[in-house]
């Protein structure tokens, strides 16, 4: 069961395994683009190179779904970045159900797991399959694959490199099912632990009187979607920009957090402890660039800053 591109790799692990894979489980097709056209999930488009069952129910939790997923008579079913279970669903299989979760639970529970551990400077994180009860993440944990995080590394860069590990996790997961070998393990509740909240447009614009290694974290946790913005006072105009990528240089600032300063074709900008030089952007209706290539064309005041 799943809908985007980060679950493909383990539908694909499965079906190369000594596994039978007896059905796929994802989104309903959507209306995208200005077209409108109907829109095949990730996961629906790998599946349609096997001939697996596919099931894409609106509900869940009706009638017809369970009944479905009953006739499948599968021994467990696999989760990997899909909606909430109900219980009915969950409850099914046999041997269960497990979720493949890309955090080291019990930390960072929720919905954006890997934006939160680049957005909060962590140097590790993971892969973890648990198994699905009626709550959010809190289920007992089967297995965990322990992942550094890099200097440099975006949302994109470590989601990619989650992808890579997470076929292997399932497979052993599933082996360690079926064998008995795994015990699952309750997970321990502590004040330490941090979640991860789904993203919206209040908590990914940036805060310039930030620290500017923190600013660059956050810009980069949220690369390449949502993506951090921030309005740009230019010209007395506004105008919202999205930053995809930037670095840091320490230093001594004397502007106000967020003035913009052009130096050299380079564009930075002025933050409490140094500068964020903006190495990547997009301004409305523009397509992504790189900031060399926006000042070949673009103009900016004397005045112009980010607010």
């Amino acid at each position: 069961m799943g809908t985007p591109a980060f679950a493909v790799p383990g539908l694909r692990s499965i079906v190369d395994s000594n596994h039978n894979l007896v059905g796929i489980v994802t989104a309903p097709d959507r209306p995208a683009g200005r077209g409108k056209k109907l829109h095949f999930s990730a996961v629906k488009n790998a599946a349609l190179e096997y001939n697996i069952p596919l099931l894409q129910p609106e509900k869940l939790s009706s009638k017809n779904t369970v009944a479905q997923l009953k006739v499948l008579k599968a021994d467990v079913f696999v989760v990997v970045a899909f909606r909430m279970l109900p219980k009915i669903i969950w409850e099914l299989p046999k041997l269960g159900t497990f979720n493949l979760h890309a955090s080291l639970l019990p930390q960072y529970r929720g919905a954006a797991p890997i934006h939160w551990s680049i957005i909060n400077r962590e140097k590790t994180s993971g892969l973890t399959t648990f198994l699905i009860d009626d709550k959010i993440d809190t289920g007992s944990i089967l297995l965990q694959k322990k992942l550094g995080i890099l200097p440099q590394d975006t949302m994109g860069t470590l989601n990619n490199r989650m992808q890579a590990h997470s076929g292997d996790l399932i497979i052993a997961t599933l082996n360690g099912l079926q064998s008995g070998s795994i015990k699952p393990i309750p997970q321990k509740e502590t004040a330490a632990i941090k979640t991860a909240p789904k993203l919206t447009r209040e908590n990914t614009q940036i805060d310039w009187s930030k620290p500017g290694q923190t600013i660059v974290h956050f810009i980069h946790g949220l690369n390449p979607f949502p993506t951090a913005w921030t309005m740009m006072e230019n010209y007395e105009k506004r105008l919202q920009v999205k930053i995809q990528l930037a670095h840091f240089v320490a230093g001594t600032s004397i502007e106000v957090p967020g003035y913009i300063n052009i130096k050299n074709k380079q564009l930075c900008v002025s933050v409490i402890d140094g500068h964020v030089y903006i190495d990547k952007l997009q301004l409305p209706n523009k397509k992504s660039m790189e900031t060399a290539a926006l000042l070949n064309g673009f103009q900016f005041s004397k005045a112009s800053r980010f607010l």
